[in-house]
């Protein structure tokens, strides 16, 4: 089974925490602290792979997680860093923040990688707050939170050339004869429902070209396979329009041709705006002087477009039609994306990070806030300097003022996390 998107949760590791310990050795006096720092927790990463061809793992395996740092050890020994998860994905493949809707990579080339998640910084052991007033510092750094988010994995072909037409009009026969693709080929409607990509072999040259099935009228709003394959034409430098000019399915072979170069159209003026040839296929079913043919061959080159008479199966006019197709991908231009690309370095600096919020829930008064979880986490209950420490940060932050505007009374319960304790007017640890 083809799969070309899915939604997957990515976790970075927390970093380890830092140690509290002293030194305990006979004949050393006054020891000292000697905590060791945490281990920095594992990145998450994105590479692209060759051996890959679908995203289907993603449809069963939704969440992936990265390993903790390691916290500090006691002897000044630091945490093992946690191992980075590196998350394969096929060529093509585009990494979508989901929150933003912001790209954050387009793997291209085989081994392209990028970090998706970064890891949580190590805690320092309580060895670096010693000074000449705390000699004896009995509290260490928490270790960096983890990096939460949801991302769209969105694949789409790397193809120099695309086979665009009306379903069953020889796209997949013609993609068979010029390459050495295998795709199923039946007088069915829809035959195609998956992308189909063959290497094309020309002269001293090759060029990849892929079947790119689904397009109906109406496609662009999602009709038929509509968004499904649409999307896979966008990589690609020159289009093969194939139309039945043979109107063996009882269609216009002048209509077809409009209707989906409207739906190209529709879906992205930049698709629309490719180098495109006009494959007349099933040519062998009507005679080259019928005024149906000569009709349509005046109607397409009076647009502008280069026609080739062709009947796929039996690879009449197909090794013209793909030495101009090579001559169209030896002028096209470089293409750039026009994508919008997400903003690791905003990422990195989270602008709420040191607010402090206070609120009254019920008869609780309660204090949280990112830069406040840190310190929590760091904060020794059973050392009064360590609570002093969280209090004063609190108070700094004008958390206290706040809860006393909006009522705090001497004996109420503030909350901080899971930690309470009762207010008094001349507070202090």
């Amino acid at each position: 089974m083809f799969v070309d998107r899915a939604k997957i949760f990515i976790k970075s590791g927390k970093g380890g925490n830092g140690c509290v310990s002293f030194r305990r050795e006979p004949f050393v006096p006054e020891g000292g602290p000697d905590g060791g720092d945490g281990g920095k927790g594992g990145d998450v990463i994105f590479q692209a792979d060759r051996n890959l061809r679908t995203l289907m793992d993603f449809r069963y395996k939704r969440k992936y997680e990265a390993e903790n740092g390691q916290d500090g050890m006691k002897k000044k020994r630091y945490g093992k860093n946690g191992e980075n998860l590196v998350i394969k994905v096929p060529m093509g493949t585009v990494v979508i923040d989901e929150e933003s809707g912001l790209v954050m990579k387009d793997l291209i080339e085989d081994g392209d990688s990028f970090v998706a998640a970064k890891g949580g910084k190590g805690g320092k052991g309580n060895v670096h707050f010693k000074n000449s007033v705390r000699q004896a510092p009995n509290f260490a750094e928490a270790g960096g939170f983890a990096k939460e988010r949801t991302v769209i994995l969105e694949m789409k072909m790397i193809a120099d050339v695309g086979l665009v037409g009306f379903p069953n009009v020889g796209k997949s026969s013609l993609l068979a004869t010029a390459t050495s693709a295998q795709p199923k080929i039946e007088n069915y409607h829809f035959t195609t429902i998956n992308p189909n990509l063959g290497v094309v072999k020309i002269y001293d040259s090759s060029f990849v070209m892929a079947d790119i099935a689904g397009i109906i009228e109406g496609a662009h709003e999602g009709l038929g396979l509509g968004f499904k394959f649409l999307k896979h034409i966008e990589r690609t430098k020159v289009l093969v329009h194939v139309v039945d000019v043979s109107g063996s399915e009882g269609r216009n072979p002048i209509e077809d041709f409009d209707k989906i170069n409207n739906e190209l159209l529709m879906y992205s003026e930049k698709v629309a705006k490719k180098p495109m040839l006009v494959a007349a296929n099933k040519i062998d079913m009507i005679d080259e002087d019928d005024p149906q043919f000569i009709e349509f061959k005046e109607y397409v080159e009076g647009k502008g477009y280069k026609l080739f008479p062709i009947c796929a199966p039996i690879n009449h006019g197909v090794h013209e039609l793909m030495a101009a197709v090579l001559e169209e991908l030896q002028n096209a231009p470089e293409e750039e994306d026009d994508y919008q690309y997400f903003d690791f370095e905003s990422d990195d600096i989270d602008p709420d990070y040191k607010n402090v919020y206070a609120e009254k829930s019920g008869n609780d008064y309660i204090i949280y806030g990112k830069q406040l979880r840190k310190i929590f986490d760091s904060t020794n209950f059973n050392d009064m300097g360590s609570l002093r420490y969280l209090y004063k940060y609190m108070e700094s932050k004008g958390a206290i003022d706040k809860l006393l505007e909006l009522g705090l009374q001497e004996g109420d319960t503030i909350k901080v996390f899971d930690y309470e304790f009762e207010y008094w007017d001349e507070f202090d640890f």
